[in-house]
């Protein structure tokens, strides 16, 4: 069965809903919704990585708390059950923007908290008991033409001056490259051991019902239309923060916004953070000889050196998972939540995936979905509470959310019970940006930056020696 351009497709390839994670292990039963108006100490608006892990220490940090979680869908529906596995430290956003808030060392304490949370999670999995297919087997960025390669020497030797040490990123032999990864037109490859593989949605699972064995209470099928601040003037349950939903009112103390790539679906927050589209594909199973021409045979995750990026993993079944950009936004920030892939960047992804790996070459596709992350306008992931309104948030991941929500999770919990910490005086909690620009402005400038990416990528596979000047042209549009 072939696709689009002849793309091979397996007999029974799903196009749409839910993601291959939960292909492979089954929705799970909705929870009941919210069933009316209700009290609490602390509501989260979102029921995602950010949500669970801000609701599970807070209720580990203080069990007797009244938290409730609010999810349009079921949770972990969104981008932490659709992404790409990866359980990286590497954080979003410019390091000099963050360090601009609160001094060059804050910032590197900012990276080496990242490298701890990869071992958080990790060890928060084992206690809670869940399985997620967890390896720790590194991440791999390989550059496969002159620019990309002077990119990856250059952005290792300013990661020296961040607080990277020799053991944390290096650039790797050519033997050591050729042990790991045979990717076809190598120059160079960088390995950094703080990363691991998982299956996105068995720790979504794991954690829903981590939260709820705690006593906080997740309401599904719930939709949150508006967020309201504190009336500092008012009394009673009238002088509470609220999230006003299709199911009744929730009052509470605090309010955590923690909806990422959905916040615009939420009245006032249309321009706040772009919902951003990245889509994936996944091979059928690949045979042992496929992989003896592969490598990855500590199964690292695999990045490209590209503009318009891809990110892979082995998984635990002997597949590829391959992601990058589909169609990268919807005019209006609507998102779509059916997470259906067209057929055209099925194609696309097809041909990086053998184009990179050209031992994949025949292999059929057997699933793609999509989902959608959150882009401030700077580029840069933030988490903030006002105890003034009562409101709170987190996100803004830009794509690299899968450990970023654990610190913000648990700088989340420090904020809310008024700790002062190492977590709140990282520089990420309070920064605000300014926000996206109105429509029809929005929608014209992100294609205009992704149709400079794919031109800059197609000069630079043209060994041109440099950074296309379309490369730069498209981060100076975009604000990175």
């Amino acid at each position: 069965m072939n696709g689009l351009n002849g793309t091979p497709v397996t007999d029974d390839f799903a196009n749409g809903g839910v993601s291959f994670w939960y292909r492979q292990i089954g929705v799970p039963r909705r929870r009941a919704a919210l069933p009316g108006s209700r009290d609490y100490d602390v509501a989260i608006v979102g029921g995602g990585y950010t949500g669970m892990w801000t609701a599970y220490y807070l209720k580990k940090a203080q069990p007797d708390l009244r938290i409730a979680i609010l999810e349009k869908e079921f949770a972990g529906f969104g981008a932490s059950g659709r992404n790409g596995g990866w359980l990286s430290a590497e954080f979003a956003g410019s390091r000099r923007r963050h360090a601009a808030a609160r001094g060059r060392q804050a910032m590197i304490d900012l990276q080496h908290a990242m490298f701890a949370a990869v071992d958080e999670v990790i060890e928060v999995t084992r206690a809670e008991g869940i399985d997620a297919d967890i390896h720790k087997g590194g991440l791999l960025h390989v550059a496969t033409n002159p620019a990309q390669n002077r990119r990856l020497h250059a952005e290792l030797a300013d990661l020296r001056t961040w607080g990277f040490a020799e053991e944390d990123m290096r650039l790797l032999t050519r033997e050591e490259r050729e042990e790991r990864i045979r990717t076809a037109g190598t120059l160079s490859a960088a390995y950094s051991p703080h990363c691991a593989r998982i299956q996105p949605a068995k720790l979504a699972v794991g954690l829903a019902r981590a939260v709820t064995d705690l006593g906080v209470d997740v309401f599904e099928g719930t939709t949150v239309t508006e967020i309201r601040p504190r009336d500092a003037g008012a009394v009673g349950e009238a002088g509470r923060a609220a999230a006003v939903t299709d199911q009744g009112t929730v009052t509470a103390e605090y309010v955590i916004r923690a909806t990422e790539g959905f916040t615009a679906s939420i009245r006032g927050q249309r321009r706040q953070w772009l919902p951003m589209n990245s889509s994936m594909i996944v091979t059928e199973p690949l045979g042992e000889e496929v992989w003896e021409r592969i490598g990855l045979k500590d199964y690292e995750l695999l990045g490209d050196e590209a503009h318009a990026y891809c990110y892979a993993q082995r998984t635990a079944d002997g597949r590829i998972a391959i992601g990058g950009r589909g169609v990268p936004y919807r005019f209006g920030s609507r998102t779509d939540v059916r997470g259906a892939t067209q057929p055209q960047t099925v194609a696309a992804l097809y041909k990086i995936m053998t184009t990179l790996l050209p031992a994949t070459a025949g292999a059929r596709i057997q699933h793609s979905w999509c989902g959608v992350l959150g882009v401030p306008r700077d580029w840069c992931s933030t988490v903030h509470l006002d105890h003034a309104t009562g409101l709170g948030w987190a996100g803004g991941y830009v794509g690299s959310g899968v450990t970023t929500t654990n610190l913000a999770g648990r700088t989340l919990r420090d904020l809310v019970l008024r700790r002062d910490t190492e977590l709140t005086r990282l520089p990420w909690v309070g920064r605000q940006v300014r926000q996206w620009e109105p429509e029809p402005l929005r929608w014209m400038g992100v294609q205009a930056i992704y149709a400079l990416f794919r031109a800059a990528d197609r000069h630079e596979n043209a060994q041109m020696g440099r950074t296309s000047a379309y490369a730069r042209v498209a981060n100076l549009i975009s604000g990175r």
